[in-house]
């Protein structure tokens, strides 16, 4: 099973315990320039910043950046013989506190790692996975090696610019509140090597339900809240969805819409958020109420601050964009050579997908007659959320017969 569209595919692995020497020391990244600050450019591939890095003088290997992790993970189990490590040591990974599941990973000692603009590491060290679990690449539609997460924040000051793709790094405390009334600071907790906040969700009888999330740059959902049965009662329509895979395995729940979020001085209407459900309990080191992520945080410029405990919010052209869901009810992956054919993992029953008799294994072969090879697979993505009864011809391939089927959208949620 791989990664599914629009949520964190990883989602229980930003709760990792490693009772390892290896990452007990103070991880972190500087500039090792003269520069008082470094700028570079990230991709932006499906709701996923990834960056290119070196590690032992080798590379480029594609990281995804992720304030949701606690450590670096290499998820690309055949860097182990590219980078040349030799000193490691086998370690268990488990997923929520209290669980037994658990799967083998390599703990490396320190590495080398940089970053463009000349950032290199301090004192950091990674766990590997010895198989890949999550097929972030298959997700990607390229070839993704790993994710960088708490270190590469620890002690740099982070400027994200969604509008153009760059992010500019310098020391704590360089960046100054973004100025006029459209710019705000938010407080940030860290702890257990997360950034936390605190804000509003308002719910359909206008109480504010005071709130904490995690600030998960790696989450490409909106808003995924934890208490089901808190919100369940005011869902107008939900659908039901495979919320991802984390190291107990799948994670089901519901997709729907909140009637308002606040994030300091912002509101937003009409949320989609995910609820993963309650028969899928989990015990955080950090008691939370949700996970904010990309869907709402890429819809401002943003300075993450850790030494100084603050966060910088200034919207950008993004900001007023409604919130939209896929509409065509298929899960797909990519892979094949440079990752170019598609496949469907999943059809939800009684979506677009499943009324015009697409079924799970069909591979999509053109869509409105352009072939699948010469596309992004987020360029897919954004036709299948385009607008709602929207028709698009998809050829697809079935045990070697080709059909064209014209697919319906609707809009689920």
């Amino acid at each position: 099973m791989y990664p599914l569209k629009n949520i964190k595919w990883y989602l229980l692995l930003c709760l990792v315990v490693l009772c390892s020497p290896f990452f007990t020391k103070a991880q972190s990244f500087y500039i090792s320039s003269h520069k008082k600050q470094v700028k570079f450019r990230f991709q932006l591939v499906r709701d996923m910043m990834v960056v290119p890095v070196y590690i032992n003088t080798k590379g480029p290997y594609n990281f995804i950046i992720d304030s949701g992790v606690g450590l670096m993970i290499i998820t690309d189990p055949n860097l182990i013989d590219s980078i040349s490590i030799f000193n490691k040591r086998t370690i268990k990974l488990y997923g929520a506190v209290g669980t037994t599941e658990s799967f083998e990973a390599y703990a490396t000692s320190e590495l080398d790692v940089r970053l463009p603009g000349d950032i290199r590491s301090r004192l950091v060290s990674a766990a590997i996975f010895k198989q890949d679990h999550f097929g972030l690449s298959n997700y990607a539609g390229m070839r993704i090696h790993g994710i960088l997460g708490y270190e590469f924040f620890s002690q740099l000051a982070v400027k994200i610019n969604f509008s153009d793709s760059t992010i500019i790094a310098a020391s704590s405390g360089t960046f100054k509140p973004f100025r006029g009334k459209k710019g705000m600071v938010i407080p940030l907790s860290i702890e257990e090597r997360k950034p936390y906040i605190k804000t509003n969700i308002i719910l359909p009888d206008g109480c504010p339900a005071e709130s904490k999330f995690i600030v998960d740059l790696g989450a490409g959902h909106p808003l995924s809240l934890e208490n089901l049965e808190q919100y369940k009662n005011y869902f107008h329509k939900s659908i039901v969805a495979n919320l991802g895979i984390g190291l107990t395995g799948p994670v089901n729940g519901y997709i729907s819409r909140i009637d308002e979020f606040s994030l300091g001085k912002y509101k937003f209407n009409n949320v989609i958020a995910s609820f993963p459900d309650n028969n899928n309990p989990v015990n955080y080191l950090v008691p939370r109420d949700g996970n904010l992520g990309l869907g709402i945080l890429k819809k401002f410029f943003i300075v993450m601050d850790y030494e100084k405990g603050q966060m910088f919010l200034k919207p950008n052209y993004k900001f007023k964009e409604p919130f939209e869901h896929d509409m065509s009810g298929m899960e797909y992956f990519a892979t094949g050579e440079d990752f170019r054919r598609v496949i469907i993992s999943r059809v939800e029953p009684g979506s677009a997908a499943d009324e015009a008799g697409i079924m799970a294994n069909d591979e999509i072969l053109a869509i409105n007659f352009k072939p699948v090879d010469k596309m992004k697979i987020v360029d897919i993505d954004n036709l299948f959320k385009s607008k709602n009864e929207r028709s698009i011809l998809v050829e697809i391939n079935r045990s070697k017969k080709l059909e064209t089927v014209v697919l319906t959208l609707k809009r689920r949620i």
